[in-house]
């Protein structure tokens, strides 16, 4: 049996997409760009991929631009900006549990003279919204908070920071990687100047992403070239991925709600399952949650031993975020105050509308014989 339970490292594409990008590769392979007919052709399927992307923002098609996926979307908003309107200001503002491809912008823009404030989070992984506004002052320009948390899925209040800020002399960007196709992502709903997205966390191809940027805004390009997508990101678009983002984008939000009430009714039953079912098992996810994801820690255990047993059996699962799978320990639950010994322990657990009941059994049963197991040996 094999049991997929890492859906927010990756999602399998669904098979429309898949056929949507085939038909893509063999049959409008011409360069948005040129002048030609095939060209034209491939010009229209770009503009018609935007527009079904841009509907599920809520937002107008001029105000998205096409990225290699979710970091770059991150790296272009958060430099972008700062570079574009540093005169206005050099003080910036996010927290510390972001994703690395938001901290480590920050940390490239601290050594462009930038100031960077980096807010604490609580015990539930949540930033204070009134902390973060407290350190909004005359010289800030930019503040960024994620949407839902990629390790534990603790929701941020987002909307509390933005209603709170002078939008002409400071804006928001979000990170919605991981809420955007499981919850309402609407810029005018999150008060959110910037949103960065991506496909692959929606059933759609890896390597392409988009950034909303609100009419008006200035951002500095970061990468040079042929000016496409209104001259914030050169390079030829690739038109099949775009276009399989687009149909994974229609079909996930056309049944967004039984698909948030199926994987919820899954996570209940996990956790249910895992605490009482196993001995000392830590639940690292704040009870509100995204319905997506479940971080638990199993102490006495190493998560990345425990990983490699499950893969054994047929159960992909994950440590934490696939971008910081390197890390000994998660910098998200450390911040979080969670004492070494139990964040050792974490494995995320991430659900999709793939997933049934009859995983979550198996994956639980494998558990409960497992883990004492491991924790015998372990001792």
């Amino acid at each position: 049996m094999e049991v997929y339970i890492d859906n927010s490292a990756t999602t399998k594409p669904y098979a429309e997409v898949v056929e949507v990008m085939t038909d893509i590769l063999n049959n409008v392979y011409g360069n948005p760009s040129s002048l030609h007919s095939m060209g034209k052709k491939a010009e229209d399927y770009l503009n018609a991929a935007r527009d079904t992307i841009a509907r599920t923002l809520g937002c107008s098609a001029h105000e998205l631009t096409f990225t290699s996926g979710g970091t770059e979307s991150d790296n272009l908003a958060i430099i972008g900006y700062a570079m574009a309107n540093k005169r206005n200001g050099n003080k910036l503002i996010t927290q510390k549990t972001e994703h690395m491809a938001v901290l480590e912008a920050f940390k490239f823009l601290e050594t462009q003279g930038f100031e960077v404030y980096y807010a604490d989070v609580d015990s539930n992984g949540m930033v204070s919204a009134e902390d973060i506004i407290s350190h909004i002052d005359d010289k800030t320009i930019l503040v960024s908070v994620m949407h839902v948390n990629n390790e534990t899925g603790a929701l941020m209040p987002v909307e509390k920071i933005g209603a709170a800020i002078d939008h002409k002399s400071c804006v928001l960007h979000v990170d919605a990687v991981q809420s955007y196709g499981k919850i309402d992502v609407n810029p005018k709903r999150l008060n959110a100047d910037m949103i960065s997205i991506s496909s692959h966390k929606i059933h759609g191809p890896n390597g392409v992403g988009a950034l909303y940027v609100k009419k008006g805004l200035r951002l500095a390009p970061i990468i040079y070239g042929g000016k496409q997508e209104s001259g914030l990101r050169s390079g030829t678009e690739n038109l099949a991925a775009i276009c399989g983002f687009a149909k994974a984008a229609e079909i996930k939000f056309a049944r967004m709600h039984d698909t948030a009430a199926h994987v919820a009714e899954l996570k209940e039953a996990l956790c249910t399952k895992l605490v009482s079912g196993i001995d000392n098992v830590v639940v690292n996810s704040p009870r509100d949650s995204i319905y997506a994801i479940l971080n638990v820690s199993f102490p006495g255990l190493k998560s990345e031993v425990l990983l490699h047993i499950l893969e054994s059996k047929g159960i992909y699962v994950s440590t934490g975020s696939a971008c910081n799978s390197k890390k000994k320990l998660s910098y998200v639950l450390s911040s979080m105050g969670i004492k070494d010994n139990v964040t050792d322990a974490a494995v995320r657990f991430s659900l999709s509308e793939f997933n049934t009941m009859e995983d979550v059994c198996y994956t639980v049963q494998v558990l409960q014989k497992e883990v004492p197991l491991l924790r015998k040996i372990m001792r």
